[in-house]
Formats: C-alpha cells, sequence, structure tokens
C-alpha cells in the first residue's frame, strides 16, 4: 500500500478528516522541543470510533509490510518529541475537545480539550485538576495525562497519576478498552476475556507478579517521575487494587491511545501568603527546604539569579504584555528588585513558599511559622499577605524564560537537561557540581535555572544557535555527564516532561538493562506489531537525536 492509497482508505473510512496537505503536516512536524520529525499524513478524528478505525487501518498496512506508525498529538506544546512521527498524526483538539460531566470529585474530558477551558468548566463546581503544567494557557489534557504533567501545585497535591481514575483506550490492534480501579476478582474476571484486553490483563499481571521485587527496587526514590513506564503503579501493595490506568499516564502515546478519561478533581483553598527567602549560600538550601516542609506549603518554587537579573533587564518587555493598570502597579511593586540588581545585590537563588487556607489569616500565620523556624539561619525573607504584592514573583518564575527566548534573537530553546529531579538533602553537593559542568560549556548557551525546589525538580533550558555544530554537539556532551550526575545522588533524569526522543536513549543509564527488558516486554504486550509512537521509551537512540536535531529556526 502507498501513502495516497492509505490516505484514500483513511478518508473513506472515518468521519473525520485526512490530509496530506503540507501546512498541515509541517505543523505537526514540530512541538517545542528540538525536533522534528515531518509526518506523512495527519487525521483529525471526530470520535472514538473514528481513532480505533485509524489504528487498525495502520496496523492492517503494518502487517502487510509497510512501513508505518502512528503517533497522538495534542496541543503540541511537548518539550521531549513526544508526539513527532514520520507516520500519522492522529491530532485530537480539531474535533475531540469535548468536556463530559463534572461533579461530585471528578470531571470527565477527551484528550482534545485544552486545560484553559477544563479549568474554567471545572471552576464552576469550585474544583480544579492541581497537577496542571506551567503551560496552563497553552497545553491540552492528551499531552497533560500521556505525560503525566506536574506543575507548581504538585508538592502538596502530587502529579496526574493521582487523579486519573478511568480511561477509554483504543489498543494497538484497534480494539477499545476501559481500564481503571480492579479487585482481584473483577482482575481475574478480565482475565479470562478472550480479546486483546483480556490478553493484555494476563500478561501484564503475570509480568507484574513474577518480577514484583525486581520493578519496586527499581521504583525513584524521588517524588516525582516521569522516566520509563510506571509498572511500580499499577497494583496497590496495601489494597491489591490493579488499575492500567496508571500506566497509560505517563507512557506518551506508546501502549495506547486514551480517548476519554475520568480524573479526580480537588478544592482549592481560596487565600494565600507567600514566604519569599533571597538565599545567597546554597550550603543552608536543604537545610531550609527541611524545615519548610513540615509547614506544608501547597508550593515550594525557586529561581536564580541569572532568572533575576534576566527579568530585570526585559522587565519593560514583560509588562508590555499586561493591561495598562497592572502594568503601572507592577511596575512600581518591582523598584527594589531593580534597586537590588543595580548595586550588585543579586541572590544566588530566590525560594517562594507559597501557604494556602480558608483565610487570610489561617495562610498568613504558617507563612510565618515557617520564617520563624528560619531564624537562626541568618536569612533574608519576607513575607507577602497580599497576593498582589507576591504576583511579581510569580511573573518572574513563570515567564522569565519566554521573554528570554523571544528577546535574544538567533537563539533558539534547547530542552535536553531541562526537568531533572534529586533528592533535596543532595543541594549542597549537587549543586556546585552541577554549576561547574554548565560553566564548562558556558560559551555555547545562555540559560536560567528555576524549578520546584521542594521537590527537587529542576529546569534548566539553555537558549542555543542550534545552527553551529558545536552547539549540536554540547548537547550530546553535556547531558549524559548531568545526568550521571543526578543519578549518582538517586535522582531521576524527568520528573514532568517525559522521555520523548531527547531522553529515552538515556533510560538504560537510569534503570539498567533488566528494568529496561521489562519495559520492551511491557510494549511488547501492549504493541506487539510496534505501530504506536515507536522510539519512545523503547528503542530510540542517539542517532534519532542526532538525525531529527533542528539545525534552524
Amino acid at each position: 500500500m502507498t501513502i495516497d492509497e492509505l490516505q484514500k482508505t483513511l478518508a473513506n473510512a472515518i468521519k473525520g478528516d485526512v490530509t496530506s496537505n503540507t501546512g498541515d503536516r509541517t505543523k505537526a512536524s514540530r512541538d517545542t522541543s528540538l525536533f522534528t520529525r515531518m509526518p506523512e499524513l495527519v487525521a483529525y478524528p471526530k470520535d472514538q470510533d473514528d481513532v480505533r478505525t485509524l489504528v487498525a487501518t495502520v496496523a492492517h498496512a503494518k502487517a502487510d509490510g509497510m512501513p508505518i506508525s502512528l503517533a497522538a498529538r495534542a496541543a503540541g506544546t511537548d518539550m521531549s518529541g513526544g508526539p513527532l512521527t514520520t507516520g500519522v498524526v492522529i491530532s485530537f483538539t480539531k474535533y475531540m475537545n469535548h468536556m463530559g460531566e463534572v461533579g461530585d470529585g471528578h470531571a470527565v474530558t477527551e484528550p482534545g480539550v485544552y486545560y484553559r477551558d477544563f479549568e474554567k468548566a471545572t471552576l464552576k463546581e469550585g474544583l480544579i485538576l492541581p497537577s496542571y503544567p506551567a503551560s496552563r494557557e497553552l497545553a491540552a489534557m492528551g499531552g497533560i495525562v500521556a505525560n503525566n504533567s506536574g506543575g507548581e501545585r504538585t508538592l502538596e497535591y502530587g502529579k496526574t497519576e493521582r487523579y486519573v481514575e478511568e480511561l477509554e483506550v483504543v489498543l494497538a490492534d484497534g480494539s477499545g478498552a476501559t481500564f481503571g480501579a480492579l479487585s482481584r476478582s473483577e482482575l481475574e474476571e478480565k482475565k479470562k476475556l478472550d480479546t486483546t484486553e483480556g490478553r493484555i490483563y494476563r500478561e501484564m499481571d503475570a509480568l507484574l507478579a513474577e518480577n514484583a521485587e525486581l520493578i519496586e527496587a527499581h521504583r525513584p526514590q524521588v517524588s516525582k517521575n516521569s522516566a520509563g513506564y510506571a509498572l511500580w503503579s499499577v497494583r496497590d501493595k496495601a489494597t491489591g487494587v490493579f488499575n492500567l490506568a496508571k500506566l497509560i499516564c505517563g507512557s506518551q502515546g506508546t501502549l495506547a491511545l486514551w480517548t476519554k478519561a475520568k480524573l479526580a478533581l480537588v478544592a482549592p483553598k481560596p487565600r494565600r501568603a507567600m514566604l519569599v527567602i533571597f538565599l545567597s549560600d546554597l550550603d543552608v538550601l536543604p537545610e531550609i527546604v527541611r524545615r519548610v516542609l513540615p509547614h506544608t506549603p501547597e508550593s515550594f518554587e525557586s529561581y536564580d539569579d541569572h532568572t533575576f537579573s534576566l527579568a530585570i533587564k526585559f522587565l519593560p518587555e514583560m509588562l508590555g504584555q499586561m493591561g495598562f493598570f497592572r502594568a503601572v502597579r507592577l511596575g512600581l511593586s518591582f523598584i527594589p528588585e531593580v534597586f537590588m540588581a543595580a548595586t550588585g545585590g543579586v541572590p544566588k537563588m530566590i525560594l517562594m513558599a507559597e501557604f494556602s487556607a480558608d483565610t487570610l489569616d489561617e495562610a498568613d500565620r504558617r507563612a510565618r511559622e515557617a520564617k520563624q523556624a528560619l531564624a537562626d539561619l541568618n536569612v533574608r525573607s519576607k513575607i507577602e499577605r497580599d497576593e498582589k504584592a507576591s504576583e511579581k514573583f510569580w511573573i518572574v518564575r513563570r515567564e522569565s524564560f519566554a521573554l528570554l527566548r523571544k528577546n535574544l534573537h538567533g537563539m533558539y530553546a534547547s530542552p535536553f537537561i531541562d526537568d531533572f529531579v534529586v533528592p533535596p538533602e543532595s543541594y549542597p553537593e549537587f549543586l556546585p557540581k552541577l554549576n561547574a559542568l554548565l560553566a564548562e560549556y558556558s560559551s555555547h548557551f545562555i540559560y536560567t535555572i528555576a524549578g520546584h525546589i521542594g521537590n527537587g525538580n529542576f529546569h534548566i533550558i539553555p537558549l542555543m544557535d542550534l545552527s553551529k555544530p558545536e552547539s549540536r554537539q554540547v548537547i550530546l556532551d553535556l547531558a549524559p555527564k548531568v545526568y550521571e550526575l543526578v543519578i549518582q545522588e538517586g535522582g531521576t533524569t524527568t520528573g514532568e516532561h517525559n522521555d520523548g526522543i531527547i531522553r529515552t536513549p538515556y533510560l538504560p543509564m537510569l534503570f539498567g538493562d533488566e528494568m529496561m527488558a521489562l519495559f520492551a516486554k511491557t510494549k511488547m504486550i501492549f504493541d506487539p506489531e510496534n505501530i504506536l509512537n515507536p522510539g519512545k521509551k523503547v528503542g530510540g537512540t542517539f542517532d534519532d537525536i542526532k538525525r531529527d536535531m533542528i539545525t534552524s529556526i
């Protein structure tokens, strides 16, 4: 079968659209990663039946000898190359963008719903999905679930996996299934099914039972992880509940394509106070984290002196994105920071511990108790009791990198060491080693460091001139050195952004050969013909990175 024949077959078989239009293909060839892969076709399904037909047709073409595969795509904000393919892109935002019921502590959604619209719907019931990513205004639910996303509130609330209750999925042969929590007896009934779903239950139950000790020994010992397949999350040791939805979450569309999700929600506390800490000595950082965390901040974020200085440098551009009155108010609030930068008093790191409560007095009390816990450390700090006063710190944390990217022309955002996690107690030894490594390569890029300091998740996204071969080589030379440091400290290569093209080749370094064999067997159980987003999680190579890295903006 040729591509033209496949396109005609698909177009005649589904209610949605299938196109080989250059514009659609070009748009689908990029996300926010370092990579580009031009697909042969882009399909826009209208419902789950369309998705099943698309997958089944591609599976039949592959079985007949056609070298074809497919990948799911939602908003395209992935930073790892996760939704990129040279085969067929199944794009969800055009048609499969409907919310289902919201209420009783949960919401039902299709993958093409943008998070901003999802949250509007849930807030009508006073509820949110608290694992939203920093790209909340741009991201869609498909990627949030597929990457097991997290963000600024995950310190208190955890990642998306915690909220995934049930997923309707399309399996690699085009059949459908619904994965959710099963008791031991319900699992045994599922295993009796003479279907692909039944086979998957039988084989996954056996794999998990036979390798339970190995899997548990390799469970990442940090609070956030999106690397590999979350085999350790399928069976609850305490209750015996078995839920394959926990495995699909974070699998980047390599095991099954989800078409409807039931997600648990929480009621956010309405008032907040922030403890801001200006840190000049990083040696005391783990002690600060140790003392602040018992006061249960909702979020505990950070940004470094690079971020601070660049935010001040581009302050007019940052304020220019806002309305006049808000810009004036925020501009006046930044006067102390401008003075700090002008007099050389920029701290090495700024920490933001935000406390939420039902009343402002309660939030303020908890912030002050956390501040008092640091009294003998002689660190400079202040409490922002007014959320408008703390807004400027959030703006710098969220917007500084975007400003850098927009204002340094000829430089491209290059996420390749952008999401590792280390235990907070490792900071005194880890951070100086990390900074020394970055300094070795600093002639090749400009960077900022921001992160979720409360759980050791750091985001470093250099800006580089990727038209230079030496810059592209830095990506291959520096990453293994950073990840070696991370792994030595008991960390993981990705806390939120997932593996994709950029980090799949480092999974053997993180997990070892035995776990990689289990990951490969898991992929084989779900997708024996390797049609679902191949080369992510399993089978990705450093040659993929070299071949598909962009060389111009």
